[in-house]
């Protein structure tokens, strides 16, 4: 945990910016996996730790703003429990160290809640993402289930991401822990990849370094010799000669903050000439898209610098042809680059995403597109001082979206698909870092790790 004042601050922040009514921020519950007993790794809400800091499942917290009142809702373990997974500090103790006086069972807090629907107050709640916080707050405040998500509080979503936003000092310390760690993750997947292994036998590998440093994944490791596909978790496919390893893994440190990070590197022990010429189309898309981030640039923009980038980088290979500023704007890039540049990362990899994306990445007057490509980008607002987020161009050749769009002649002013069709087996590559906005910059997170083809190649040199 963080200091005491820390969460104490926090929560004042958060009141304040609410002005009045009842807060309820649910800790997580445990889950089972396939029967009761036999639980998923506890991740606890972020929300709940970035207020409370308390990392244990079955809690709940109640601001009451006009009162004054914080009530953190759980119970200690029982004897019977103590048996089985040892003894932990008591919740009044852990309270006590997030600065909260009042500590009640959890079984009280459907009656304060339905106390204050009864007395009509104001009660703000995120939208859950589990269904069993949905259930209870469905019976608890007394809202149909299917309608929990469209009663959850826009003022308090808007709230905590103008909170959580904003990296401190003390939360980039944490992520650059979690940086470093998913840095080994990859250099341990560059450095033991053979020809022969599976994608199993290397995820392995980098999940076990995760561990082995005191951390575990931020999320399920992306490790494929068919990068064409975004987001393909690793399999059983053997590694031969000749092939793309495209390796997106991240890290979370023991405070739950995360990194994220990707590369792709040869099965063989170098680049063929045609892997080397898009893997430097990659890096120079990336490196265009990294010198525009500073407080007042709109990431769309960014993201769209590394677009015309990819174009002018495969116009030189013959792949694309026209004006690239006129194919851009008609979305003829997404042929290869199907995804957006980066989103925020803090204490979720995609930080806040699950209190929307419509207010973490956007804005009132910058909405999202529904276009092809430009509505997977999770982030296009502008920058600002403290923002935490990635930067991750990449380029995809997906036969199936190059036949479809053949056969439909779709973009053929600005794409020459005879030529495309020569890279339809080729994979995919995607090269991705973590930056914070500064005052007048920005700064690469963790510490640096190899990521030219030639540096790359001198990693694969068993």
């Amino acid at each position: 945990m963080f200091s005491r004042e820390t969460y104490i601050n926090r929560r004042q922040v958060l009141k304040k910016a609410m002005g009045s009514g009842l807060i309820i921020l649910p800790g997580n519950e445990e889950v089972g996996m396939n029967y009761r007993d036999n639980i998923y790794h506890f991740r606890q809400d972020s929300s709940f730790l970035y207020y409370a800091g308390i990392d244990r499942p079955s809690l709940f917290l109640i601001i009451d703003i006009d009162a004054d009142l914080e009530i953190l809702f759980g119970d200690n373990l029982t004897i019977e429990q103590t048996v089985w997974v040892g003894p932990q500090d008591s919740l009044n103790s852990d309270a006590e160290k997030s600065g909260i006086t009042t500590v009640q069972p959890f079984s009280f807090a459907e009656a304060v809640l339905k106390n204050a629907v009864q007395q009509k107050r104001a009660i703000h709640f995120l939208t859950p993402y589990r269904a069993a916080i949905t259930l209870k707050l469905s019976s608890w405040l007394d809202i149909h289930h299917n309608e929990i998500a469209k009663k959850s509080s826009i003022p308090l979503s808007k709230a905590i991401i103008a909170q959580r936003s904003y990296k401190t000092n003390e939360e980039l310390i944490e992520i650059e822990k979690a940086v470093d760690i998913t840095a080994a993750m990859h250099l341990k997947a560059i450095q033991s990849a053979r020809p022969g292994m599976t994608e199993y036998e290397i995820a392995g590998q980098v999940e076990g370094t995760a561990i082995s440093l005191g951390g575990h994944l931020a999320f399920p490791t992306i490790l494929t010799v068919n990068g064409q596909y975004l987001h393909n978790h690793a399999g059983s496919n053997v590694l031969k000669e000749g092939q793309l390893v495209l390796c997106d893994s991240g890290a979370e440190n023991n405070m739950h903050y995360a990194g994220d990070m990707t590369r792709t590197f040869p099965v063989s022990k170098t680049f063929t000439t045609q892997q080397k010429e898009i893997y430097n189309i990659v890096l120079k898309a990336e490196e265009a898209a990294i010198t525009t981030l500073k407080p007042g640039t709109f990431f769309k923009d960014s993201h769209l610098t590394a677009c015309k980038e990819i174009l002018t980088g495969l116009k030189s290979l013959g792949l694309v042809k026209g004006d690239l500023d006129e194919a851009v704007a008609a979305g003829a890039h997404t042929l290869f680059f199907q995804c957006g540049l980066g989103h925020m990362m803090g204490m979720d990899v995609h930080d806040m995403e699950n209190i929307g994306e419509e207010y973490v990445g956007y804005t009132e007057t910058l909405k999202k597109s529904t276009e092809f490509g430009l509505k997977s980008l999770r982030l296009a607002k502008e920058l600002e001082e403290g923002f935490v987020l990635t930067v991750e161009p990449g380029i995809y050749f997906i036969p199936e979206l190059i036949d479809q769009w053949q056969s439909e002649n779709k973009y053929s002013e600005f794409i020459n698909y005879d030529k495309v069709q020569a890279y339809r087996n080729f994979g995919g590559i995607r090269i991705e870092e973590d930056f914070l906005i500064t005052k007048e910059s920005y700064k690469l997170l963790g510490k640096p790790l190899a990521k030219t083809a030639e540096d790359i190649e001198a990693l694969r040199n068993y």
